[in-house]
C-alpha cells in the first residue's frame, strides 16, 4: 500500500511528525503499569458506572436473579475473552515498531504487499468508527458519574445536566494547555478509584457470597439462551463494559505491553470483577435499584465523596480518549489520509502530549450536543456500543490476517481463533446494530463523514501527484536546456521541496521559467512516510550529488513523526552537502486544484470537497516548521 502524496504546498509523497523520543520515559515496569493506570484504563474503568444499570434496564424494571447473576457472568466473560484474551494476550503481540492500535496494524499488514485495498479500508473505517466513541465517551462518563448526586440530594437534580455541560466545555477548553504538569497524577487518582470500586464491590458481595457462582460461564450462557429476544438485546448493554478496551492496544506504543499486561491482570481486571459482583449481589439481595445501583453500593455518609470521586475518574477517562482523538489524527495525517491540521506540541517531554484545535472543537461540538440531546446517560447507552464494537470486528480480521503473515500460523488454527473471537464480536455488533433508531446512528454517521473525508483527500491528492508527475522533465535534459538558454546562476543556496523522487522537481522549473535564473547550489528533498512508526537516525537522510552544485536528499519519518526541514538542512551540511545555512531560500509548490475541461478525472462533487479541504489545511510552510521569512510559494492551477 502506498499513502498517497499530500496534495497542495510542499509536494511530499506524504508527511510525518517528530523527530526525539519518541516513547515515554521508562520508570520500572511497576512505575509504568501506575502510569498506564491514567491513561489506559480509563474508559474500560469508569465503565461500572453505567454498564450494570443499562444490562438490568433491558431485561425489565423488576430483574430478577437468575437475571442479575446471567448478567454477571456475560460481563465476566466479555472482559475475560474480549480483554483478556484477544487485546492482552493476542493483539499486543502484534505491534508496529512498538505502536499498536488498527492503524499501526494497518500500515504493518500494508508493507507485506504494494496494494492491499481491502485491508486499508478496514483500518481506515476502524479508525473512523473511534471518532463516534471519542465523541460519546465524555458525554455518558461525565453524566453518570455526576447522576450519582440524585441518590445524594434528589433536589439538585435539574443541575446535573447544566454542571456536565460546564465540565465537559471546561475540559475541551483547557486541552490546549497540555496535561503533563497534572498528568502524573492520573495514575495514583486511577489506582485510588480502582482500590474503591472493588472495596466497593466486596461491600456487595458481603450481601450475598453465593454471587460469585455467576463466574460459571454457564449462567451466563443459560440466561442468553432461555431470554429470547431480550437475551440478545441484553448483549449490546453487556457490551458497555469493554468499550475501553480498544485503547489497551492503541496506548502499547505508550507504555510496552508488559506494564499494561500487568495493571490489568493485578489491578484493573479484579477490581471490575468485584464491583459489577457487588452490583449483582445487592440485585439479588433485594437491595434497592432505583436509579444507579452503582451508587446504591456505597454507604450514604461516603456518598458525596463518592461521586466526586467518579467525577474526577471520568474526567480522567474523558481525557485519555480526546488524546486518542489527537494521536490517531496526527497518525492518519502522517500516512496521507487526512489533510494537515495543526498539531501543538504541549510538553517538550511527553511525545503523547499533542493538542489538534481542529479535532478538539469538532468534537466538543458534538459532545454537547449529544449531552443536550439524550440528557440521561441510559439514554446515551442507546448510542454507545456500535461504534467500538465495529472496530473491533475489524480489529479481529486483520488479527487473522496478522496470524497468517506474522506469526505464520497453518490457516486452521488462525481461523479457529480468530473465528472464535469474529462470532463474538460480530454477536455484540448486530446486537448494538438494533440500536440504531434509538442514537445508534450518531457514531455510525460521524464516522461515515470521517471517512468520507479520508477518501477525498487521498482520492485528491493522488491525482494532483500523478499530474503533476506527467509534466516532469529529467533533469539532465533540463540542466542542458537551460545552460543552452543562458540561465544565470545566482548566489546563494535553494531549497526545492518536491513529490519526484527522480527528475526534475515542477517546483524547480516553474521558478527557473517565471525568475530566469536558478541559485549556485540547489538541494532537492523528498520527504517520505514510512509505513512503520519510527526511522532510525542513521535511515533518517540521504544524499547524492546529481550535478556539479545540486544534490537530491530523501528524508524518511515514521508516521508517528513529524520532519522538521531545517533540521533536515543542518544534517545534510553535516554530511559534506554544500548548501550554505546562512543564504538560504525554501521554494515551495502551490496548487490551485480546478476541475479537468475534459470531464475525464475526478467528479465534479469529489474534486470540489478536495479543492475545499485542501484550502483549509496547514499551510506547508508551518506544516514543516520552515522560517517564513525565507519561503517563495510558486503557484500553479492543477486540472483533476
Amino acid at each position: 500500500m502506498h499513502p498517497g502524496g499530500k496534495a497542495g504546498g510542499s509536494g511530499v509523497t506524504s508527511s510525518a511528525e517528530t523527530t526525539g523520543a519518541p516513547h515515554m520515559p521508562r520508570k520500572g515496569l511497576a512505575g509504568m503499569g501506575l502510569a498506564a493506570l491514567g491513561v489506559v484504563f480509563g474508559d474500560i474503568g469508569t465503565s461500572p458506572l453505567y454498564t450494570f444499570k443499562t444490562v438490568l434496564d433491558t431485561t425489565g424494571h423488576h430483574p430478577s436473579a437468575a437475571a442479575a447473576l446471567g448478567s454477571l457472568s456475560l460481563i465476566v466473560w466479555t472482559l475475560i475473552i474480549i480483554t483478556s484474551v484477544k487485546y492482552v494476550a493476542l493483539a499486543m503481540r502484534v505491534d508496529n515498531d512498538g505502536e499498536g492500535g488498527i492503524l499501526a496494524l494497518m500500515s504493518l499488514l500494508g508493507m507485506k504487499r504494494q496494494q492491499r485495498p481491502a485491508i486499508v479500508a478496514i483500518g481506515l473505517f476502524g479508525a473512523a468508527l473511534i471518532y463516534g466513541d471519542g465523541a460519546i465517551t465524555p458525554a455518558i462518563s461525565v453524566l453518570s458519574a455526576l447522576e450519582g448526586m440524585d441518590i445524594a440530594t434528589p433536589a439538585i437534580h435539574h443541575f446535573i445536566l447544566p454542571a456536565s455541560v460546564a465540565i465537559l466545555v471546561a475540559l475541551f477548553a483547557v486541552q490546549r494547555l497540555g496535561t503533563a504538569r497534572i498528568g502524573g497524577a492520573f495514575g495514583p487518582l486511577m489506582a485510588l478509584w480502582f482500590a474503591v470500586i472493588a472495596l466497593l464491590g466486596l461491600l456487595g458481595i458481603a450481601r450475598y457470597p453465593a454471587v460469585l457462582w455467576a463466574i460459571d460461564p454457564r449462567y451466563g450462557l443459560r440466561f442468553l439462551l432461555s431470554g429470547g429476544m431480550t437475551g440478545f438485546l441484553v448483549l449490546g448493554a453487556v457490551f458497555l463494559c469493554v468499550t475501553g478496551a480498544e485503547a489497551l492496544y492503541a496506548d502499547m506504543g505508550h507504555f510496552g505491553a508488559g506494564p499494561i499486561r500487568l495493571a490489568w491482570s493485578a489491578i484493573v481486571l479484579p477490581a471490575l470483577v468485584l464491583n459489577y459482583a457487588g452490583q449483582a449481589a445487592l440485585v439479588v439481595a433485594g437491595g434497592s435499584t432505583e436509579g444507579n445501583i452503582f451508587y446504591r453500593l456505597a454507604p450514604a455518609p461516603l456518598l458525596v465523596p463518592l461521586v466526586l470521586l467518579a467525577t474526577v475518574a471520568t474526567i480522567i477517562a474523558s481525557q485519555s480518549i480526546i488524546t486518542g482523538a489527537f494521536s490517531m489524527t496526527r497518525q492518519a495525517i502522517q500516512l496521507g489520509w487526512l489533510p494537515r491540521l495543526s498539531i501543538v506540541q504541549t510538553s517538550a517531554e511527553g511525545y503523547g502530549q499533542i493538542y489538534v484545535p481542529p479535532v478538539n472543537w469538532l468534537l466538543m461540538l458534538v459532545t454537547v450536543a449529544l449531552t443536550l440531546g439524550f440528557g440521561r446517560s441510559d439514554s446515551l447507552a442507546a448510542a454507545y456500543g456500535i461504534a467500538v464494537s465495529a472496530t473491533m470486528l475489524m480489529t479481529t480480521l486483520l488479527l487473522f490476517i496478522a496470524m497468517r503473515e506474522i506469526w505464520r500460523w497453518s490457516l486452521p488454527a488462525a481461523a479457529a481463533a480468530a473465528g472464535a473471537l469474529a462470532v463474538v464480536d460480530a454477536g455484540f455488533v448486530a446486537a448494538n446494530l438494533l440500536k440504531i433508531a434509538d442514537g445508534g446512528y450518531v457514531p455510525v454517521l460521524l464516522a461515515i463523514a470521517v471517512y468520507g473525508v479520508m477518501q477525498v483527500w487521498h482520492l485528491g491528492a493522488t491525482a494532483v501527484a500523478a499530474r503533476i508527475g506527467d509534466a516532469v522533465e529529467p533533469l539532465g535534459v533540463f540542466l542542458a536546456r537551460i545552460a543552452a538558454a543562458g540561465v544565470p546562476r545566482v548566489p546563494g543556496t535553494a531549497v526545492f521541496l518536491t513529490r519526484t523522487k527522480r527528475d526534475t522537481p515542477p517546483v524547480m522549473g516553474w521558478h527557473v521559467r517565471h525568475s530566469r535564473a536558478l541559485h549556485e547550489r540547489v538541494f532537492i528533498l523528498n520527504v517520505t512516510t514510512q509505513m512503520v512508526p519510527y526511522v532510525s537516525a542513521a535511515e533518517r537522510l540521504s544524499i547524492e550529488q546529481v550535478a556539479p552544485g545540486i544534490w537530491r536528499g530523501t528524508a524518511r519519518f515514521g508516521f508517528m513523526e513529524r520532519p522538521d526541514v531545517p533540521v533536515l538542512l543542518a544534517q545534510a551540511h553535516g554530511k559534506g552537502c554544500g548548501v550554505d545555512l546562512a543564504d538560504l531560500t525554501y521554494f515551495v509548490g502551490h496548487e490551485t486544484v480546478v476541475a479537468r475541461d475534459d470531464h475525464a478525472g475526478l467528479p465534479r462533487w469529489i474534486e470540489a470537497a478536495f479543492a475545499f479541504l485542501q484550502r483549509n489545511s496547514l499551510h506547508v510552510t508551518d506544516y514543516f516548521r520552515l522560517p517564513a521569512e525565507t519561503v517563495v510559494e510558486v503557484g500553479r492551477e492543477v486540472a483533476i
